[in-house]
Protein backbone atom coordinates (compact mmCIF):
# COMPACT_ATOMS: atom_id res chain seq x y z
CA UNK A 1 0.00 0.00 0.00
CA UNK A 2 3.06 2.19 0.51
CA UNK A 3 6.74 2.07 0.96
CA UNK A 4 8.54 5.11 2.60
CA UNK A 5 8.31 7.28 5.46
CA UNK A 6 7.51 10.02 3.12
CA UNK A 7 4.79 8.25 1.68
CA UNK A 8 3.26 7.28 5.05
CA UNK A 9 3.44 10.96 6.06
CA UNK A 10 1.42 12.10 2.88
CA UNK A 11 -1.12 9.57 3.48
CA UNK A 12 -1.94 10.16 7.33
CA UNK A 13 -1.48 13.71 6.23
CA UNK A 14 -4.39 13.57 3.13
CA UNK A 15 -6.43 11.44 5.78
CA UNK A 16 -6.22 14.46 8.60
CA UNK A 17 -9.40 16.01 5.95
CA UNK A 18 -11.40 13.45 6.22
CA UNK A 19 -11.44 13.03 9.73
CA UNK A 20 -12.23 16.59 9.96
CA UNK A 21 -15.09 16.51 7.50
CA UNK A 22 -16.26 13.51 9.25
CA UNK A 23 -15.86 15.10 12.84
CA UNK A 24 -17.52 18.61 12.18
CA UNK A 25 -20.88 16.95 10.86
CA UNK A 26 -20.78 13.81 13.22
CA UNK A 27 -23.73 12.88 15.80
CA UNK A 28 -21.05 15.34 18.24
CA UNK A 29 -23.08 18.24 17.16
CA UNK A 30 -26.63 17.11 17.30
CA UNK A 31 -27.56 18.72 13.96
CA UNK A 32 -28.33 21.56 12.83
CA UNK A 33 -29.31 23.80 15.91
CA UNK A 34 -26.40 23.98 16.89
CA UNK A 35 -24.29 24.47 13.79
CA UNK A 36 -22.11 27.08 14.62
CA UNK A 37 -20.39 24.45 16.40
CA UNK A 38 -19.30 22.90 12.69
CA UNK A 39 -16.98 26.08 12.43
CA UNK A 40 -15.77 25.98 15.85
CA UNK A 41 -14.83 21.76 15.85
CA UNK A 42 -13.05 22.01 12.41
CA UNK A 43 -11.00 25.24 13.62
CA UNK A 44 -10.17 23.13 17.11
CA UNK A 45 -8.88 20.24 14.90
CA UNK A 46 -7.43 22.38 12.26
CA UNK A 47 -5.55 24.22 14.89
CA UNK A 48 -4.26 22.23 17.59
CA UNK A 49 -3.95 18.39 16.01
CA UNK A 50 -2.02 17.99 13.01
CA UNK A 51 0.97 20.94 13.43
CA UNK A 52 3.26 18.07 15.67
CA UNK A 53 5.79 15.83 14.93
CA UNK A 54 3.31 13.06 14.36
CA UNK A 55 5.33 10.76 16.13
CA UNK A 56 2.60 9.04 17.57
CA UNK A 57 -0.11 9.02 14.95
CA UNK A 58 2.44 7.23 12.40
CA UNK A 59 3.64 4.54 15.15
CA UNK A 60 0.01 3.03 15.38
CA UNK A 61 0.21 2.53 11.30
CA UNK A 62 4.06 2.06 11.57
CA UNK A 63 3.30 -0.54 14.15
CA UNK A 64 0.42 -2.36 12.74
CA UNK A 65 1.98 -2.61 9.56
CA UNK A 66 4.99 -4.04 10.74
CA UNK A 67 2.82 -6.91 12.49
CA UNK A 68 0.04 -6.99 10.25
CA UNK A 69 2.92 -7.80 7.44
CA UNK A 70 2.14 -6.86 3.43
CA UNK A 71 -1.51 -8.57 3.71
CA UNK A 72 -3.18 -5.28 4.96
CA UNK A 73 -6.78 -4.32 2.93
CA UNK A 74 -6.99 -1.19 2.01
CA UNK A 75 -10.11 -0.85 4.73
CA UNK A 76 -7.41 -1.78 7.72
CA UNK A 77 -5.16 0.69 6.32
CA UNK A 78 -7.58 3.18 6.59
CA UNK A 79 -8.60 2.41 10.34
CA UNK A 80 -4.93 2.51 11.29
CA UNK A 81 -4.70 6.17 9.87
CA UNK A 82 -7.73 6.92 11.63
CA UNK A 83 -6.79 5.65 14.98
CA UNK A 84 -3.32 7.06 14.55
CA UNK A 85 -5.34 10.58 14.03
CA UNK A 86 -7.11 10.09 17.37
CA UNK A 87 -3.75 9.58 19.12
CA UNK A 88 -3.19 12.75 17.41
CA UNK A 89 -6.47 14.36 18.35
CA UNK A 90 -5.76 13.06 22.00
CA UNK A 91 -2.70 14.50 22.74
CA UNK A 92 -4.10 18.09 21.06
CA UNK A 93 -6.62 17.50 23.74
CA UNK A 94 -4.20 17.30 26.63
CA UNK A 95 -1.81 20.24 25.51
CA UNK A 96 -4.35 22.53 25.24
CA UNK A 97 -5.14 22.03 28.61
CA UNK A 98 -2.10 21.92 29.42
CA UNK A 99 -0.50 25.15 27.86
CA UNK A 100 -3.70 26.82 29.99
CA UNK A 101 -2.87 25.39 32.92
CA UNK A 102 1.15 26.22 32.39
CA UNK A 103 -0.06 29.96 31.02
CA UNK A 104 2.62 28.97 28.07
CA UNK A 105 2.91 31.10 25.08
CA UNK A 106 3.60 29.40 22.38
CA UNK A 107 3.38 25.42 20.94
CA UNK A 108 4.02 23.58 18.36
CA UNK A 109 5.93 27.64 16.83
CA UNK A 110 1.88 29.57 16.94
CA UNK A 111 0.16 31.03 20.20
CA UNK A 112 -1.09 28.44 22.15
CA UNK A 113 -4.86 27.74 21.56
CA UNK A 114 -6.48 29.64 24.91
CA UNK A 115 -4.92 33.27 24.17
CA UNK A 116 -6.58 33.08 20.95
CA UNK A 117 -9.05 35.61 20.65
CA UNK A 118 -12.66 34.44 21.77
CA UNK A 119 -11.05 31.43 23.50
CA UNK A 120 -9.12 31.95 26.55
CA UNK A 121 -11.10 30.02 29.57
CA UNK A 122 -13.26 28.23 27.11
CA UNK A 123 -10.05 26.11 25.81
CA UNK A 124 -11.28 23.94 28.99
CA UNK A 125 -14.44 23.11 27.22
CA UNK A 126 -12.33 22.84 24.05
CA UNK A 127 -10.38 20.10 25.16
CA UNK A 128 -13.08 18.33 26.60
CA UNK A 129 -14.93 18.14 22.73
CA UNK A 130 -11.59 17.21 21.16
CA UNK A 131 -11.52 13.96 23.44
CA UNK A 132 -15.25 13.72 22.83
CA UNK A 133 -13.94 13.73 19.10
CA UNK A 134 -11.65 10.94 19.80
CA UNK A 135 -14.32 8.25 21.20
CA UNK A 136 -16.77 9.16 18.36
CA UNK A 137 -13.85 7.78 16.25
CA UNK A 138 -13.39 4.86 17.82
CA UNK A 139 -17.39 4.31 18.30
CA UNK A 140 -17.88 4.87 14.39
CA UNK A 141 -14.67 3.01 13.17
CA UNK A 142 -14.58 0.33 15.40
CA UNK A 143 -18.05 -0.52 16.36
CA UNK A 144 -18.66 -4.65 16.15
CA UNK A 145 -15.17 -5.52 15.59
CA UNK A 146 -13.27 -7.92 17.68
CA UNK A 147 -10.82 -5.20 19.27
CA UNK A 148 -13.75 -2.67 19.76
CA UNK A 149 -14.21 -2.97 23.33
CA UNK A 150 -10.11 -3.53 24.01
CA UNK A 151 -9.76 -0.08 22.49
CA UNK A 152 -12.16 1.62 24.11
CA UNK A 153 -10.46 0.14 27.59
CA UNK A 154 -7.23 1.61 26.36
CA UNK A 155 -8.00 4.60 25.26
CA UNK A 156 -10.52 4.83 29.13
CA UNK A 157 -7.15 3.63 30.67
CA UNK A 158 -4.43 5.63 29.22
CA UNK A 159 -6.60 9.35 29.58
CA UNK A 160 -7.12 8.49 33.26
CA UNK A 161 -3.24 7.56 33.73
CA UNK A 162 -2.31 10.65 31.98
CA UNK A 163 -4.71 13.29 33.84
CA UNK A 164 -3.73 11.20 36.97
CA UNK A 165 0.35 12.44 36.17
CA UNK A 166 -0.56 15.42 35.16
CA UNK A 167 -2.48 16.19 38.22
CA UNK A 168 0.38 15.34 40.41
CA UNK A 169 3.08 17.08 37.78
CA UNK A 170 0.45 20.42 38.93
CA UNK A 171 0.79 19.38 42.57
CA UNK A 172 4.81 20.04 42.58
CA UNK A 173 4.52 23.13 41.00
CA UNK A 174 1.48 24.55 42.30
CA UNK A 175 2.99 24.82 46.27
CA UNK A 176 2.88 28.59 47.29
CA UNK A 177 6.77 28.05 48.03
CA UNK A 178 9.45 26.39 47.06
CA UNK A 179 10.10 22.99 48.47
CA UNK A 180 12.79 21.24 47.10
CA UNK A 181 12.20 18.29 49.62
CA UNK A 182 9.07 17.43 47.18
CA UNK A 183 11.56 17.21 44.19
CA UNK A 184 12.46 13.36 44.26
CA UNK A 185 13.56 10.72 41.83
CA UNK A 186 11.02 8.83 42.59
CA UNK A 187 8.24 11.65 42.31
CA UNK A 188 9.76 12.51 39.20
CA UNK A 189 9.59 8.93 37.39
CA UNK A 190 5.78 8.75 38.38
CA UNK A 191 5.32 11.86 37.20
CA UNK A 192 6.89 11.15 33.94
CA UNK A 193 5.68 8.05 33.58
CA UNK A 194 1.96 8.51 34.04
CA UNK A 195 1.41 11.63 32.19
CA UNK A 196 3.68 11.39 29.42
CA UNK A 197 5.05 7.77 28.85
CA UNK A 198 1.76 5.49 28.60
CA UNK A 199 0.26 7.60 26.38
CA UNK A 200 2.99 8.52 23.76
CA UNK A 201 4.53 5.25 23.21
CA UNK A 202 2.50 2.91 24.54
CA UNK A 203 -1.07 3.64 23.66
CA UNK A 204 -0.02 3.78 19.54
CA UNK A 205 1.63 0.31 19.95
CA UNK A 206 -0.73 -1.06 21.80
CA UNK A 207 -4.23 -0.09 19.75
CA UNK A 208 -1.51 -1.89 16.52
CA UNK A 209 -1.49 -4.66 18.92
CA UNK A 210 -5.47 -5.02 19.43
CA UNK A 211 -6.08 -4.49 15.67
CA UNK A 212 -3.69 -7.76 14.69
CA UNK A 213 -5.46 -9.54 17.04
CA UNK A 214 -2.51 -9.74 19.57
CA UNK A 215 -4.90 -8.97 23.05
CA UNK A 216 -2.90 -11.22 26.31
CA UNK A 217 -1.77 -9.55 28.89
CA UNK A 218 1.46 -11.48 29.09
CA UNK A 219 2.31 -9.71 25.83
CA UNK A 220 0.83 -5.89 26.66
CA UNK A 221 3.13 -6.30 29.67
CA UNK A 222 5.99 -7.03 28.27
CA UNK A 223 5.65 -4.21 25.42
CA UNK A 224 4.69 -1.64 28.12
CA UNK A 225 7.49 -1.81 30.60
CA UNK A 226 9.72 -1.25 27.43
CA UNK A 227 7.59 1.71 25.68
CA UNK A 228 7.20 3.35 28.97
CA UNK A 229 10.82 3.44 29.50
CA UNK A 230 10.91 5.01 26.12
CA UNK A 231 8.31 7.36 27.14
CA UNK A 232 10.19 8.37 30.41
CA UNK A 233 13.71 8.90 28.22
CA UNK A 234 11.51 10.97 26.69
CA UNK A 235 10.03 12.91 28.75
CA UNK A 236 13.27 13.19 30.62
CA UNK A 237 14.95 15.02 26.90
CA UNK A 238 11.70 17.08 27.56
CA UNK A 239 12.58 18.62 30.76
CA UNK A 240 16.36 19.05 28.86
CA UNK A 241 14.95 20.96 26.23
CA UNK A 242 12.44 22.31 27.85
CA UNK A 243 15.89 24.43 29.58
CA UNK A 244 18.59 24.13 26.89
CA UNK A 245 16.22 23.30 23.49
CA UNK A 246 16.51 26.31 20.76
CA UNK A 247 12.70 27.92 20.18
CA UNK A 248 12.83 27.93 16.93
CA UNK A 249 13.62 23.97 16.48
CA UNK A 250 11.18 23.03 19.46
CA UNK A 251 8.34 25.30 18.38
CA UNK A 252 7.39 26.47 22.04
CA UNK A 253 9.25 28.51 24.95
CA UNK A 254 10.08 26.49 28.14
CA UNK A 255 8.58 27.21 31.42
CA UNK A 256 9.26 24.45 33.57
CA UNK A 257 11.74 26.85 36.00
CA UNK A 258 9.30 30.12 36.47
CA UNK A 259 6.41 27.33 36.95
CA UNK A 260 8.01 25.46 39.65
CA UNK A 261 8.52 22.21 37.86
CA UNK A 262 9.61 19.14 39.00
CA UNK A 263 11.91 18.10 36.68
CA UNK A 264 14.95 16.07 36.06
CA UNK A 265 16.98 19.29 35.83
CA UNK A 266 16.08 20.74 38.82
CA UNK A 267 16.10 17.04 41.03
CA UNK A 268 20.01 16.74 39.63
CA UNK A 269 20.83 20.35 40.53
CA UNK A 270 19.94 19.43 44.14
CA UNK A 271 21.65 16.38 44.13
CA UNK A 272 24.93 17.91 43.27
CA UNK A 273 24.73 21.69 44.16
CA UNK A 274 26.68 22.93 46.53
CA UNK A 275 25.04 24.51 49.69
CA UNK A 276 25.11 27.65 48.43
CA UNK A 277 24.28 26.96 45.18
CA UNK A 278 21.35 25.10 47.02
CA UNK A 279 20.56 28.72 48.44
CA UNK A 280 20.53 30.53 45.26
CA UNK A 281 18.64 27.88 43.44
CA UNK A 282 15.64 28.01 46.17
CA UNK A 283 15.83 31.91 46.15
CA UNK A 284 15.30 31.98 42.23
CA UNK A 285 13.60 29.30 41.05
CA UNK A 286 9.87 28.91 40.52
CA UNK A 287 9.89 33.02 39.45
CA UNK A 288 8.66 34.56 36.30
CA UNK A 289 11.13 37.27 36.22
CA UNK A 290 13.92 36.36 33.57
CA UNK A 291 16.68 37.84 35.72
CA UNK A 292 16.19 34.79 38.17
CA UNK A 293 15.63 32.13 35.48
CA UNK A 294 19.07 32.86 34.20
CA UNK A 295 20.44 32.73 37.38
CA UNK A 296 18.90 29.24 37.81
CA UNK A 297 20.35 28.38 34.70
CA UNK A 298 24.14 29.35 35.36
CA UNK A 299 23.63 27.20 38.44
CA UNK A 300 22.59 24.28 35.77
CA UNK A 301 25.27 25.63 34.23
CA UNK A 302 27.97 25.56 37.02
CA UNK A 303 27.11 21.94 37.76
CA UNK A 304 27.93 21.11 34.46
CA UNK A 305 24.14 19.57 33.61
CA UNK A 306 24.44 18.87 29.98
CA UNK A 307 27.42 16.65 29.91
CA UNK A 308 25.58 14.87 32.94
CA UNK A 309 22.09 14.53 30.94
CA UNK A 310 24.10 13.23 27.50
CA UNK A 311 25.62 10.64 29.61
CA UNK A 312 22.33 10.10 31.07
CA UNK A 313 20.71 9.61 27.88
CA UNK A 314 23.63 7.23 26.81
CA UNK A 315 23.27 4.93 29.44
CA UNK A 316 19.29 5.04 29.38
CA UNK A 317 19.87 4.08 25.63
CA UNK A 318 21.75 0.87 25.76
CA UNK A 319 19.94 -0.22 29.05
CA UNK A 320 16.49 -0.15 26.82
CA UNK A 321 18.32 -1.72 23.77
CA UNK A 322 19.19 -5.12 26.33
CA UNK A 323 15.71 -4.91 27.40
CA UNK A 324 14.68 -5.22 23.43
CA UNK A 325 16.95 -7.74 22.78
CA UNK A 326 15.46 -9.72 25.86
CA UNK A 327 11.51 -9.31 24.51
CA UNK A 328 11.08 -12.56 22.91
CA UNK A 329 7.35 -12.91 21.40
CA UNK A 330 7.51 -14.17 17.41
CA UNK A 331 4.55 -11.94 16.73
CA UNK A 332 6.42 -8.47 17.70
CA UNK A 333 9.50 -7.39 15.99
CA UNK A 334 11.94 -5.75 17.80
CA UNK A 335 11.77 -2.87 14.98
CA UNK A 336 9.00 -1.46 16.62
CA UNK A 337 10.39 -0.71 19.33
CA UNK A 338 13.87 -0.18 18.40
CA UNK A 339 12.41 2.32 15.65
CA UNK A 340 10.95 4.60 18.19
CA UNK A 341 14.07 4.32 20.56
CA UNK A 342 16.07 5.43 17.62
CA UNK A 343 13.75 8.48 16.61
CA UNK A 344 13.43 9.90 19.97
CA UNK A 345 17.54 9.61 20.74
CA UNK A 346 19.73 12.54 20.80
CA UNK A 347 16.40 14.59 19.51
CA UNK A 348 16.57 18.27 19.29
CA UNK A 349 12.90 18.73 19.23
Amino acid sequence: IMSSKSELWDLFDKHFQEIVRELSISPVNGGNEICWSFERIKDLLEYNAPHGKRTRGLTVVAAFKTIAGDGISEDEMKLALTMGWAVEILQASFLVADDLMDQSKTRRGQACWYLNPNVGYQAVNDGMILETCVFTLIRQHCKGKAFYADIFDLFHKVILNTLMGQSLDMEASEQPTVDFTLFTETKHAAIIKYKTAFYSFYLPVAIAFYMAGINDEQCHTAACDILTKIGCLFQIQDDYLDCYGDPEVTGKIGTDIEDNKCSWLIIKAIQLATPEQIRILQENYAKKDPEKVAIVKRVFDDINIKPIFLKHEEETYASICDEINKFSDPRVPHSIFLDLLNKIYRRKK
